[in-house]
């Protein structure tokens, strides 16, 4: 991918994107009450008094949140606060019963951390936090197109969320997805959400703006909001950045708003001017007591935290001698991570990673299912490659192992026994099959005598078909050149 086809184009020019990313948790209940924090598809269930906004209720917090939220901040280097509070954000949407949204403004509970990112040219580069703060997720709007009539779920409010704002620290496309893709999985690995895109449990609101790289100004800047997906926040970025380049060229003035992405017509969509702070009137919430963390709780989490996909990707390289390009394949999701150091717990070998890419991915690729769902599990992958490495059955036969446990899940040692697959490796046996090939064959051996390299192929193959493919193809070159 091209850093930016954009500022290729328009090389005087600069971006400036900072990113907050609404995080939703994967706790048993909401936030503030015990309502399911499950997915449903039937409108209106997982709700009560107190996230439906009733008056006079009080909200009590969620522990677990706390903890996530604590969890979060370390994986992305931030100082955790060890007092935080809770404000009230002041706005009026149908999908907010309350007119107003639990959140963290003055004191949030990360702050200062970075995050940092790989880039295709395998350059590292740190992009800077500014905070992560817990609040609550409002309802959702639902249009009907047939009857213009609008309805509200309120399933989603009070769902936990965190919201991480990084600094104006990325320069383009490439840098966003590059980051995007770093933050989800830490989130995914510290096991704090699930960070699935298109139910919404991970969404990211771009901001951008543009200026000339001598002016040292930012621009306004323009909100690209709730973009599902890497690929359509890498093209709204792209087509923002040349709206705002054309605008300053023509002397327009820029809007601070809100946009909406089109990915159907491919551009961006004004959906509001953009609030500014005092348009919220933030207060501190007087309902809920302040969050203190202590130096014993925030031990005790460092010392749970899991590796992260970081320091997976350089522990390979050192450990393993994987290659940069292995080790980003490995570590570029989770479900990956945990089969690939499932079967090399089973069989800690480097052609077990071999299998892993090459035919166990190319297999999940080709048949379009999740990993979870290969019925070759780590533990018979590492069954098949610890066999073959063992000489008990060849390449060929270990393929057909593979093809046949894939489809019916069968333990791989009894395919080889029930199939007739093992390998022939005793040198007696083999000797007196490359004999009788020879012997078959003089004139192809006079032909290999006579410096035609190609004969010698032709006998490898004619003494693996006398095996059934059954023999060992090493073994057999070594009988062979000793023979010729």
């Amino acid at each position: 991918m091209e850093k930016s086809l954009v500022l290729e184009r328009y090389p005087k020019y600069r971006m400036d994107i900072g990113i907050e990313v609404h995080v939703q948790l994967n706790t048993k209940s909401k936030i503030f009450c015990s309502c399911s924090n499950a997915l449903t598809d039937q409108q209106n269930q997982h709700i009560c008094q107190i996230c439906a906004g009733y008056p006079g209720v009080l909200p009590v917090l969620n522990q677990q949140v706390v903890e996530f939220a604590i969890m979060a901040g370390l994986g992305t280097n931030c100082t955790v606060s060890e007092i935080s509070e809770f404000d009230r954000k002041h706005y009026f949407y149908p999908d907010l019963p309350k007119n107003y949204q639990i959140t963290q403004n003055y004191f949030p509970i990360c702050k200062n951390g970075y995050v940092m990112i790989r880039l295709e040219d395998g350059t590292e580069k740190k992009i800077r936090i500014n905070r992560i703060h817990i609040e609550e997720d409002a309802g959702k709007n639902m249009h009907s197109d047939l009857t213009g009539e609008s309805y509200v779920d309120l399933n989603r409010t009070g769902t936990p969320l965190l919201e991480i704002v990084s600094e104006p620290d990325i320069e383009n496309a490439e840098e966003a997805k590059a980051y995007l893709k770093a933050l989800r999985l830490i989130m995914q690995y510290l096991g704090v959400s699930d960070c699935n895109m298109e139910e919404g449990s991970f969404r990211a609101d771009t901001n951008l703006s543009v200026r000339l790289r001598t002016n040292q100004t930012l621009g306004t800047r323009c909100e690209l909001k709730n973009i599902n997906s890497f690929k359509f926040i890498s093209d709204a970025i792209e087509y923002e950045a040349e709206r705002h380049i054309q605008a300053i060229e023509s002397g327009e003035r820029i809007r601070q708003e809100t946009r909406l992405w089109d990915s159907k017509n491919r551009k961006s969509i004004s959906m509001r001017s953009k609030e500014d702070l005092a348009d919220y009137r933030y207060c501190t919430d007087p309902d809920l007591a302040l969050i203190r963390v202590t130096s014993e709780k925030l031990q005790q989490v460092k010392h749970g935290m899991p590796e992260l996909a970081y320091d997976k990707y350089h522990r390979y390289i050192r450990v393993w001698g994987l290659s940069a390009y292995e080790a980003d394949v490995v570590t570029s999701d989770i479900a990956f991570t945990k089969y690939f150091e499932s079967a090399m717990a089973i069989y800690p070998k480097k052609s077990v990673l071999n299998w892993f890419l090459r035919d166990v991915l190319g297999y999940v690729n080709d048949t379009k299912i999740e990993l979870a769902a290969c019925l070759v599990t780590p533990e018979k992958l590492a069954q098949i490659v610890k066999m073959l490495d063992e000489n008990l059955i060849n390449n060929t036969a270990a393929k057909e192992v593979f093809e046949i446990v894939a489809k019916t899940g069968q333990n791989p040692e009894h395919v080889v026994q029930d199939k007739g697959l093992k390998q022939i490796g005793s040198v007696e046996e083999l000797e007196k099959i490359v004999k009788n090939v020879l012997s078959e064959h003089a004139s192809v051996v006079a032909e290999y005598k006579s410096g035609k390299q190609n004969a010698f192929g032709f006998l490898v193959g004619t003494c693996m078909k006398a095996t059934g493919g059954k023999g060992n193809p090493k073994i057999i070159q070594e009988i062979l050149k000793k023979h010729l």
